[in-house]
């Protein structure tokens, strides 16, 4: 019966078609009238082989090669093999000294269960504090190193750090390459992914932030993203076959969940992909079905992400669950009509309507109903950088003094224009953009389109992937003119962008068209053009750029820190294993890696109570009473301070971002009224009166060790206090 209902159904649903279903069954109608095509020619088949043997090769090799360099400029920089364990741990700074140090933890485990235990229960980092590691600091990465270093025997071959150090490199070497993947696939040249390539490794300063602090979770992560739109790139093509867009699906599949699992903040960067793949669906209709596998994408990996780190309920309650739910109904509601109608483009409005209104109410309903913690430090945070509000909070102003959290300078956008990489990327994304939006405009009034654009019609913007790099790109620009910080997310796909247009015959052709260029045969000069200016620029870049990078690989530099170092020696021969320390964050993740013990506040700010920790403890440094800065350090059980130097006699920085300066502005200790500052503290800076030896600093601390740069002081068992 199963079997005599089929064909009826077939007629059924023919008798009375929807509008896209009579486009998919006439599509299919075509494809079956079409003659099969005759196999091309061998040495045609030779030539293809040839060009994605060398482009792959070479996509390879341009991978091998950066990594190959990071590894030498690591060496040139930090004396690394020359150096003894303590001064190679110092070099990891800040937070990357915290995710070092549970690599090292897992390694000294007896076992991979018994160590990943320890980091989900974890009291042995912060004082009156258990922590879930793993999860609020994403140590997936660290967890993942040590089982490969244990597995694979390397522990017999390579130490430790090397092997760390090591696989950060080789996913920086996969991320040129998925680059380079990317600028080939949308261009059909592997000379703009070299191109993409020589633009990355000459603007590294703006690109990555591999040479300052290798553990990051970006440094991860973004890998991961960049295999992703690379992966994207290609299913998004009109013209894949059925093999190439099962690949990329199951490539994309697997990069986006990886790369949710390795940084907390992914998910912000998928609801920008989503809002761009979104948009990509309401101009370009043929790509509705393969935008909506992304969504489900996106579902899966949130869920299944959200099982695997803890049920962490930062998931639920983000904006991209909110958005593909909202897309995923509206797409159940929306109506088909005619194309071009007044009527379709009222839906067209109403629906762009109803996604925002639900993404909003869905976000709103799962926070009141999933129980999470709120970043309010970061609301608070956009609404002091935006003017919304004013503050005088120790965190909000420090934040805010932060370099990486301000409005990029002028030499960001003076070494992008030296490289020659901003004007080029500015006019491939002025052509792009204008040939979409001509591209929509004549959708909306109802025009028909080529299935098959070919060269000679000019017309770049109708392209889906182009479509989706375009908005993606003006997004993520957007976020980086306003934080500097961001501009690691973007500038990567600006060289992506601007190699692909300048070796693109068809960006040629859409500017030629629009010339109504007759001189010359416009198909024949976009084809010389394509490859002559590429040329042109990687000739006058070998020529300015390549000195400097073998200059960098050549000169030795080092990285000299002896006071750091007898500090560390010191806690380790002479504090008790039971110690707790209490100093600036930065410097309690250095003792955290170096020496193990036990710290009052980590330089980690995603966490309310880690915030106000430090900003307590960063009181050491403002105008407050022994007893008071006594008070503060006990109530976290601390046995030793630590002063900088280089921070109670901070100098040189912006003016009122001095860690001493925002503590007195908090504290009320200064106030500034048309720019005269009047101090009424009745006491002096404690980080100074301490130095001095007299009472009452000496009845509550006792200097047990100091050199040029810190200041140890144990802290005393005081039974009462004076005032």
């Amino acid at each position: 019966m199963a079997e005599g209902e089929g064909p009826i159904i077939e007629l059924r649903q023919r008798k009375k078609p929807k509008s896209s279903e009579n486009k998919e069954s006439a599509k299919e109608e075509k494809i079956n009238d079409t003659p099969v095509p005759e196999r091309a020619p061998k040495h045609v088949l030779f030539q293809r082989f040839a060009k994605i043997f060398i482009g792959c090769l070479a996509a390879v090799t341009s991978g091998m090669m950066y990594a190959l360099y990071l590894s030498a400029y690591h060496e040139r920089k930090f004396w690394f093999s020359n150096r003894q364990e303590l001064e190679r741990e110092i070099t990891f700074q800040g937070a990357s000294a915290i995710y070092y140090s549970y690599y090292k933890d897992m390694l000294k485990a007896p076992s991979f269960e018994r160590g990943v235990y320890e980091l989900t229960h974890n009291n042995k980092t912060i004082s009156l504090k258990t922590i879930n590691a793993v999860q609020q600091m994403s140590l997936y990465p660290e967890l993942i190193a040590s089982v490969l270093y244990q597995a694979t025997g390397s522990h017999e071959i390579i130490e430790p750090v090397y092997f760390y150090i090591g696989i950060v490199f080789g996913l920086q070497g996969i991320y040129v390459t998925a680059l380079f993947v990317t600028s080939w696939l949308m261009s059909g040249t592997w000379l703009a992914g070299m191109l993409t390539v020589a633009w990355f490794i000459i603007n590294r300063v703006d690109t990555t932030r591999i040479e300052y602090s290798i553990p990051l979770r970006e440094n991860w992560a973004l890998p991961y993203f960049a295999c992703q739109v690379a992966a994207l790139t290609g299913y998004l093509k009109s013209n894949l076959n059925t093999y190439g867009e099962r690949f990329c699906y199951l490539m994309m599949s697997a990069s986006t969940y990886t790369f949710m699992m390795m940084w907390e903040y992914s998910h912000y960067l998928l609801f920008l992909q989503a809002i761009s793949l979104f948009l990509l669906d309401s101009f370009s209709l043929e790509q509705s079905d393969k935008v909506h596998e992304v969504y489900r994408i996106y579902i899966f990996s949130l869920f299944l992400g959200y099982l695997l780190q803890f049920e962490n309920s930062a998931l639920l309650v983000s904006p991209l669950l909110s958005l593909v739910v909202a897309l995923m109904l509206a797409k159940c509601l929306q109506l088909n009509v005619k194309k071009g109608t007044f009527v379709a483009k009222i839906m067209k409005v109403i629906n762009f309507y109803l996604v925002c209104t639900l993404t909003v109410t869905l976000n709103i309903i799962m926070k009141m109903f999933v129980p999470h913690k709120e970043n309010g430090h970061m609301l608070k945070f956009l609404e002091v950088k935006f003017g919304l509000n004013m503050t005088k909070n120790f965190t909000m102003n420090w934040l805010l003094c932060q370099e990486s959290l301000q409005t990029p300078s002028q030499d960001f956008f003076l070494r992008l224009t030296q490289s020659s990489l901003l004007p080029f990327y500015i006019l491939v994304l002025i052509i792009c953009f204008l040939s979409m939006m001509q591209v929509i405009f004549r959708r909306m009034n109802g025009k028909s389109l080529k299935e098959t654009v070919t060269l000679e019609d000019g017309q770049i913007g109708e392209r889906p992937e182009i479509i989706y790099h375009v908005i993606h790109t003006i997004l993520l620009g957007s976020l980086a003119m306003v934080i500097e910080g961001l501009k690691y997310l973007w500038t990567p796909y600006v060289c992506m962008l601007a190699a692909f247009g300048v070796c693109s015959p068809e960006l040629w052709m859409t500017l030629f068209k629009w010339l109504r260029l007759r001189t010359v045969h416009p198909v024949l000069l976009a084809l010389i053009l394509s490859m002559a200016v590429p040329t042109i620029i990687g000739l006058s870049l070998w020529k300015e750029f390549f000195p400097r990078l073998m200059t960098e690989l050549t000169e030795l530099q080092e990285f000299y820190d002896p006071d750091t170092v007898e500090l560390m020696t010191w806690i380790k021969r002479q504090a008790p294993v039971a110690a707790v320390f209490a100093g600036s964050p930065q410097l309690m993740g250095a003792i955290k890696l170096c020496t193990g013990w036990m710290v009052t506040s980590l330089p980690l700010y995603n966490d309310d109570d880690l915030l106000k920790r430090n900003e307590n403890i960063y009181q050491i440094y403002s105008k407050r009473s022994a007893e008071d800065i006594y008070k503060i350090l006990t109530s976290y059980k601390a046995n030793y301070l630590i002063v900088e130097d280089a921070i109670c006699n901070e100098v040189g920085t912006m003016r009122g971002c001095r860690v001493k300066d925002l503590l007195d502005i908090a504290n009320g200790h200064v106030v500034c009224e048309e720019g005269d500052k009047l101090t009424y503290s009745k006491y002096g800076r404690f980080c100074h009166e301490v130095k001095i030896n007299y009472s009452p600093y000496v009845n509550y601390f006792t200097r047990v060790y100091w050199n040029r740069s810190y200041f140890v002081y144990k802290i005393n068992t005081v039974i009462s206090f004076q005032s």
